[in-house]
């Protein structure tokens, strides 16, 4: 094992963005630790090993407390310094009206999205204050941060957490040298709205999406270039954004609800809406 290369880490590495942020680091020649919810966690490792660099696979549940601290000892014993930190696993919840959703998959993916964020950036946070060189933390958000999420009521306002932590900390770090970047993806082309139980709204097509490679390497390039804060997507996703900040909430949260309302409804009481599954 070379211990010569620079160490990340990524939560949700699995498959997705999180892969994605994964592949970048190999390719600029960082060995990765991923973790993800299932099996796939290590054909994922397998395919980043191709790149020349070790990969460091752990399957654990992030919705839980011991799966976050499962990682994270994962990561500690390999006794190395973390240059980076992806901390990117987050799940959703949609495909219905808040009344009709189900309150353990909300309850999930608070503690995935809200939680879980905080518990590992913790870990994160105390063991770079001991390091010395590299030492960034990019924290996955959502353009979702920035607008009312009907039909995702609860989904959105979790990312709105995140993207407001990542700030904070960022500022509280910035004089110890290590650097807080958060990234904001618009719709992208991955499995996450399928697992978020909404297949028959507009977002179940991944045709129109963004590239999922591209955002990733956008993420990755603004955090090795130590800004705040980037967009993950093309220029339409960019300027939706830029129209999020001059537009009233009524306004947003009427035009996000044209876009995410279901088909068909389900009645109340008759399904369970949006299981929710780490991307």
């Amino acid at each position: 094992m070379s211990t010569q290369r620079p160490l990340a880490m990524v939560t949700g590495g699995s498959a997705g963005i999180g892969f994605e942020l994964a592949a970048q680091l190999a390719g600029r020649g960082y060995d990765v630790a991923i973790s993800g919810q299932s099996t796939r966690v290590h054909d994922s490792a397998e395919r980043l090993r191709e790149y020349g660099v070790e990969a460091y696979p752990l399957q654990a549940d992030a919705a839980t407390y011991d799966g976050v601290e499962a990682f994270w000892s994962h990561v500690a014993d390999l006794g190395r310094p973390i240059a980076v930190a992806c901390l990117n696993v987050g799940v959703g919840v949609g495909g219905a009206s808040f009344a009709e959703t189900d309150l353990d998959a909300e309850l999930r993916m608070i503690g995935i999205n809200c939680s879980g964020l905080v518990h590992m950036a913790k870990r994160v946070v105390r063991a770079m204050r001991t390091q010395q060189g590299e030492r960034r933390i990019l924290v996955v958000s959502s353009t979702s941060a920035t607008t009312p999420t009907p039909y995702e009521p609860v989904y959105g306002p979790t990312k709105a957490f995140g993207f407001s932590f990542a700030e904070s900390i960022r500022e509280e770090l910035r004089d110890e040298g290590i650097i807080v970047t958060a990234l904001l993806p618009g719709a992208t082309d991955s499995e996450f709205h399928a697992n978020a139980g909404m297949g028959d709204t507009r977002f179940g097509d991944n045709s129109w999406k963004n590239d999922r490679t591209l955002v990733a390497q956008q993420g990755i390039e603004a955090l090795l270039a130590g800004d705040d804060h980037v967009v993950g997507g093309d220029d339409a996703t960019k300027q939706q954004v830029i129209d999020n900040r001059a537009m009233s909430e009524p306004e947003k949260a009427t035009r996000q609800g044209a876009l995410a309302r279901p088909d068909q409804a389900p009645l109340m009481g008759t399904v369970t809406v949006g299981a929710p599954r780490a991307r």
